[in-house]
């Protein structure tokens, strides 16, 4: 290989740098020796270090998403909207963001020639609040009309989207562009601030008296680590050194380890002074006091 082809495959885009997830990964590919290009619309709040170039930009602007796929071996784009809170509310940003940049996104790396795609998904392209047991990649995509919101709506388009583009024709001709989708379960870990920090409000509040639903009803989380890891290798498995087996694929990613939903959160329940709900018995329903 070429010292220029190596430097092409060993330099990454990660759209939505600058958030905690985009930021981890960058960090676990600079202590590689790679070249990371963090593109968002602000920068992240921890330190840049060596080998890592944060670039301002809009995922919405194609023109900025041109520009910053140029030279580049394989982009992961994480960035979306919409996920919680207040942003839910802006359906037109939300669709603007999760479809329309993906979409420049793909066409900006068949246009530069860019080799690889790892698009960052969810598990709900498949679920819309209904049971789900031993559920893997076979199942099919909820219909676009059952999604209780529109982040999961969109973030499905998307999903389909990326993994249509796969095997289409780079306009360098330097070959054909491979992608996968990767559809990680609720993310924690060390400074995460989407999840935990509103789980340590309410319970610092008082509000946290009492939980519902079923105890055998099992959710998945993903350390952010682990998350990390599995965008590292799926990168790897869409270039010719792994046969580009993940080529056109989504993948679930998770610990391995189903959990209650707030079984999971006992250890910090209690690791902060708190007694933790003890469960009763109501009519018609499982309710946990």
């Amino acid at each position: 290989m070429e010292e220029q082809d190596c430097i092409l495959a060993n330099t990454y885009l990660i759209t939505g740098g600058g958030g905690y997830f985009g930021y981890r990964l960058a960090c676990a590919l600079q202590r590689k020796g790679a070249r990371v290009i963090l593109f968002d619309v602000r920068p992240p709040d921890q330190v840049m270090l060596g080998g890592m170039v944060f670039k301002k930009g809009d995922i919405r602007e194609y023109a900025q998403v041109e520009e910053a796929t140029k030279g580049v071996g394989c982009v992961f784009h994480i960035a979306s909207y919409g996920m919680s809170g207040r942003e839910q509310l802006d359906r037109r940003l939300i669709e603007e963001v999760n479809v329309g940049g993906t979409e420049h996104v793909i066409t900006a790396c068949i246009a530069n020639g860019v080799p690889r795609l790892v698009y960052t998904s969810t598990f709900n392209v498949v679920f819309g609040g209904q049971v789900i047991k031993n559920g893997d990649e076979s199942l099919p995509y909820l219909p676009l009309d059952l999604h209780p919101d529109h982040y999961s709506k969109t973030k499905s388009q998307a999903e389909m989207a990326v993994l249509k583009a796969n095997d289409a024709l780079l306009h360098n001709g330097s070959g054909v562009l491979r992608t996968c989708a990767l559809r990680p379960a609720g993310i924690y870990g060390p400074g995460e601030q989407r999840h935990l920090p509103r789980i340590v409000g309410y319970i610092e509040k008082g509000i946290f008296k009492f939980v519902y639903g079923e105890a055998s009803s099992l959710v998945e989380f993903v350390h952010v680590d682990n998350l990390v890891s599995a965008h590292e290798l799926a990168a790897v498995a869409l270039g010719p050194e792994k046969q580009h087996r993940a080529a056109g694929k989504a993948y679930f990613i998770s610990d391995g380890r189903p959990v209650n939903n707030f079984e999971f959160f006992r250890p910090l329940v209690e690791g902060l002074g708190y007694s933790f709900p003890k469960a009763i018995s109501c009519p018609n329903a499982n309710y946990w006091m």
